[in-house]
């Protein structure tokens, strides 16, 4: 079976986020244990979504961990001019929902595995396929439980996010912030005697923007990422019932995305404290305002040494010497944070391309992946 026959297969199972990955999960593991590796399930409480683990190679010594993701976006709202869950190959590109994030490195990564268990390895390979990546790292997390209890874990990972095959050291890191905001509701004929919602939000985001402002002026900036310092983004907000009632309620949503040098508790305490001072005029006549802001999911940036070994590894497999910062995140900083695994980046496929409609990767990555991680496996046969 080759990668393209694969990626036809992963590509047909549409693995939205809010959908099920479990048949694309059994795919998998069927095509493993047919050929000897040691699988692993870990699935969700409600049993619909699930991570797959497999080692191929020695059972009792760590390896190298390709990790990768196995949901992909909506293409609701999309003008597609191809069908979204099938290939369709034409100019040297493979068309489809999914094709550069990720499931391209998935096939690769799949193929090259099923091509080990043919080979006398005496470093094991291990792959990592999780759910619930696009919403925030969200199932990778119990298979990093998982690994916390193993006897051992990987010597290395590589996360295989499109990066046209170029080796990526840092991302940010991404904090998810619910704000819910109470005030009191009144006839609008007497908006005075009422504390609008919507008010109070506006005045929290323009707090918000006042120290993205300062964030911008006083602290880190990092040239090597297309945004070169922290940001703070706010993505949804929600409130009112009808125009004629003052808003008792209202909600929004924002985020931080962090170089690793700033610490977002640190900014979060600064955005709680501007939440005090905005209640604090209004608490003498409306005693029940609140500001509630809670965390709702968050991940960790991702800092690898130039130098490390797994980028030295990586260097020797692509020819490459150079290496970049990319503004998206991914599961190594959870790898690297929770495990301590030295993790880098590097798969095929442009980031531009993803989440787009007609999403396409072209052949050349798929072959250039497919060679770098066998001479992977090659290494892994005399041993790192």
């Amino acid at each position: 079976m080759e990668t393209i026959d694969i990626l036809k297969k992963l590509i047909a199972l549409p693995t939205i986020s809010a959908d099920s990955n479990i048949k694309l999960i059994d795919y998998c593991s069927d095509q493993l244990i047919k050929v000897g590796a040691e699988v692993k399930i870990i699935k969700n409480d409600n049993g619909t979504k699930a991570n797959l683990f497999a080692t191929v190679g020695p059972r009792n010594i760590p390896g190298v961990l390709l990790s990768g993701h196995t949901d992909v976006v909506p293409v609701e709202g999309q003008s597609w001019t191809v069908p979204a869950f099938e290939i369709t190959k034409k100019n040297n590109k493979i068309y489809g929902r999914g094709t550069a994030d990720m499931k391209s490195f998935l096939a690769c990564a799949l193929h090259t595995a099923l091509k080990a268990s043919h080979m006398n390895l005496t470093t094991p390979l291990h792959l990592a396929l999780s759910y619930d990546e696009e919403i925030g790292c969200v199932g990778v997390r119990s298979m990093i439980e998982m690994l916390k209890k193993a006897p051992f874990i990987p010597l290395f990972c590589i996360v295989g996010e499109p990066t046209l095959m170029q080796i990526a050291t840092e991302h940010k890191g991404k904090v998810n912030v619910s704000v819910k905001l109470k005030g009191k509701e009144a006839h609008s004929a007497l908006s005075t005697s009422g504390l609008n919602a919507i008010y109070l939000a506006s005045e929290m985001i323009n707090e918000i923007r006042l120290i993205q402002d300062k964030i911008k002026k006083q602290f880190a900036h990092d040239d090597e990422y297309e945004v070169p310092h922290t940001t703070l983004h706010v993505g949804k907000i929600e409130g009112g019932v009808t125009l004629n009632i003052v808003p008792n309620s209202a909600s929004f949503l924002f985020e931080i995305r962090n170089l690793p040098e700033d610490d977002p508790n640190i900014i979060l305490a600064d955005i709680r404290k501007s939440a005090e001072s905005i209640l604090t005029k209004y608490l003498k006549d409306f005693p029940t305002a609140k500001i509630h802001i809670n965390i709702t999911n968050q991940y960790p940036s991702l800092r690898t040494s130039k130098n490390s070994d797994v980028v030295n590894l990586l260097k020797s497999l692509t020819g490459n010497n150079s290496t970049f910062k990319v503004s998206f995140g991914t599961e190594g900083g959870l790898f690297s944070n929770e495990l301590q695994i030295p993790t880098a980046i590097c798969g095929p496929g442009s980031m531009s391309q993803g989440h787009k409609p007609d999403e396409y990767i072209s052949i050349d990555q798929i072959n250039k992946c497919e060679e770098i991680l066998s001479q992977l496996l090659l290494k892994l046969q005399v041993g790192l």
